[in-house]
């Protein structure tokens, strides 16, 4: 199969570690990855801002870096769920729809494409994970704590096989975190009084490292942790599967 590695911009530009985790784990696994150079953003940010007219040109642009890969695979939930269900602003043609298709965050081809879920990692830590909302509510990588369905969790089934590994139970698991894009900058004091709750459930059950699947997520409690001189530290999910020692 060909992959087309797609990574969102603001982690190639704030978090580069993050890409080239992505990549390194992708090609542990055996995947044939390619980097599209052309790719910009996916046109979330305009998307969610209203501004969909205008994100039109971003989504064409992604449509056509990536149309020729058997898959797409990113690092970002919440972009991934972009793509797959804002796409249709666009005409529909076989290439858009094979891109919708056919796009996967980083953990949901691991599991659901390629069937694995021990990657040989180790991290002797206590971890806590933080589930984005795109991804578990949009792109279905668990069960919601308001549905009586059956308890499942794409992130934490890799998450339990890494070696020295300690994932900590949270007493709200699939809470918010308030960033959700541009709300963070229009209402900045819920979003900063969400992302504060959230910390702290982390630290009252004892968690060293919080990780997630959506780097934007992260990126928001980062700047809470670094600003309030808390004794946590953020990971995306694929530095961590990644990591060993």
């Amino acid at each position: 199969m060909k992959v087309g590695l797609f990574i969102p911009c603001y982690i190639n530009q704030l978090y580069p570690k993050v890409g080239i985790a992505t990549l390194e784990l992708l090609e542990k696994l055996g995947v044939e990855v390619y980097y599209p150079t052309g790719q910009t953003c996916c046109g979330q940010p305009l998307g969610n801002s209203g501004y969909e007219e205008d994100a039109k040109g971003a989504c064409q642009v992604f449509v056509e870096n990536f149309k020729e890969y058997d898959y797409i695979v990113g690092p970002s939930g919440s972009c991934i769920h972009h793509i797959k269900e804002h796409f249709d602003i666009l005409e529909q043609t076989d290439a858009v729809i094979n891109v919708r298709n056919n796009s996967y965050e980083l953990c949901e081809f691991i599991v659901k494409v390629l069937g694995k879920t021990n990657l040989g990692a180790s991290f002797p830590h206590k971890v806590g994970l933080h589930k984005s909302c795109h991804g578990l509510r949009g792109l279905k990588l668990g069960s919601c704590s308001e549905r009586m369905d059956d308890y499942y969790s794409t992130e934490e089934a890799l998450l339990k096989e890494v070696k020295g590994l300690e994932l900590m139970s949270l007493t709200r698991k699939d809470e918010c975190c308030g960033f959700g894009g541009t709300f963070s900058v229009f209402e900045e004091a819920i979003s900063v009084k969400m992302g504060k709750d959230r910390i702290q459930d982390h630290l009252d059950n004892g968690v060293e490292v919080i990780t997630g699947a959506d780097h934007s997520c992260l990126m928001h409690l980062d700047g809470l942790l670094n600003r309030n001189n808390h004794p946590l530290r953020v990971m995306h999910i694929a530095e961590i599967l990644n990591h060993s020692i």
